[in-house]
């Protein structure tokens, strides 16, 4: 790089940083660098961006982070090629980003696409197509920008899907995927919505607004508009999520004891055994523990559907199970073990 080339990105570098001196802004930004900041030795990170408000502001938060630290990010937008606007919007945010020396790489989502619950199978992409990008760049960090009103929506849209404890708990601040061992980490998960699109209309004037983000066909639409007219006590309703993850931390942790104690894992055949001690527990334990055998032996990075693994259960606990295939799995009954093994 000559010496123009630079001073010119110095001259830019100064300027982002410049904007951490508003207190507002700084504030977020303290509280997203310690969420990342648990984590020591993190020498490239990846950032999912999509262009709506809160993904421009991680951008930004990312990057001065990546400055400060002397640490390498990559930026992955990934065009669903939902919309006709869609390739017009992706190539728009990253020209933007490009202002500030942020550079990212839009991803597309090629073959067939959905026509019904689009909203779900276009997140599985995303994550999908970001994640193998991660994969082959050795990232095992990812930033998303979930903030707080993510949170509270995501709790009443599984609430009214009738999730259990482990559901209703949603996620938190980071989540491991098996599959590709990449963290996810959520460093704006305390953020308001509302203080990230200040953010963003500080530093890049402007965000991509998904008219689909409105239209009350989708799930999350309505769940949005839907609390919106409520009156919610929000700090109550953080308390209920609160102690929700506590009570799922209990029962994860005789998850873990029911895996190491009455299983045995074969590395080099990718094989679980089960002895019959592991079907004693209650079906929530059962559940979850088949759920991390079954991401743990396929490496997928979502287990079957629930119902389709408390019918197996049954079916173990029954006389006549001998063999069955799922979520990417064989599961055999010799004698009184449960062997699983990928099929």
């Amino acid at each position: 790089m000559n010496k123009k080339s630079l001073s010119a990105d110095q001259k830019i570098h100064s300027l982002i940083l410049q904007f951490l001196d508003n207190k507002k802004i700084f504030k977020i930004y303290s509280n997203f660098i310690k969420q990342i900041n648990i984590y020591t030795k993190v020498k490239r990170l990846g950032v999912a961006i999509s262009g709506g408000p809160d993904s421009v502001a991680l951008a930004f938060f990312a990057k001065c982070y990546s400055l400060k630290k002397n640490i390498n990010c990559y930026f992955f937008l990934v065009d669903h090629g939902l919309r006709k606007e869609s390739d017009i919007e992706a190539n728009h945010v990253v020209l933007e980003l490009k202002k500030y020396n942020i550079f990212c790489k839009i991803i597309k989502w090629k073959g067939k696409k959905p026509v019904s619950n689009i909203h779900h199978y276009a997140r599985l992409n995303r994550y999908d197509l970001i994640l193998k990008q991660c994969k082959k760049m050795r990232i095992n960090k990812l930033l998303v920008g979930h903030h707080q009103d993510d949170l509270i929506e995501n709790f009443f849209i599984r609430l009214f899907r009738g999730s259990g404890l482990k559901g209703l708990s949603s996620f938190g601040p980071s989540s491991e995927l098996n599959k590709n061992n990449i963290k996810i980490l959520r460093p704006l998960i305390k953020c308001k919505k509302s203080d990230l699109e200040f953010v963003s209309k500080k530093i890049f004037k402007s965000y991509i607004k998904d008219p689909s983000n409105t239209d009350e066909k989708f799930t999350r639409s309505r769940i949005r508009n839907f609390l919106k007219k409520e009156n919610f006590d929000l700090k109550k309703l953080k308390l209920t999520i609160k102690n929700l993850k506590k009570s799922d931390q209990a029962i994860e942790y005789y998850v873990r004891k029911n895996i190491d104690e009455n299983c045995n894992y074969l590395t080099k055949k990718n094989k679980f055994i089960l002895s019959e001690y592991f079907f004693k527990n209650s079906e929530e334990i059962m559940f979850r523990s088949l759920n991390f055998i079954f991401t743990r032996i396929s490496k997928k990075n979502y287990p079957p559907r629930g119902k389709k693994t408390i019918d197996l259960i049954l079916k173990i606990k029954g006389k006549n199970f001998k063999k069955i295939t799922l979520g990417g799995c064989l599961i055999e009954k010799i004698n009184k073990t449960i062997i699983i093994s990928k099929e």
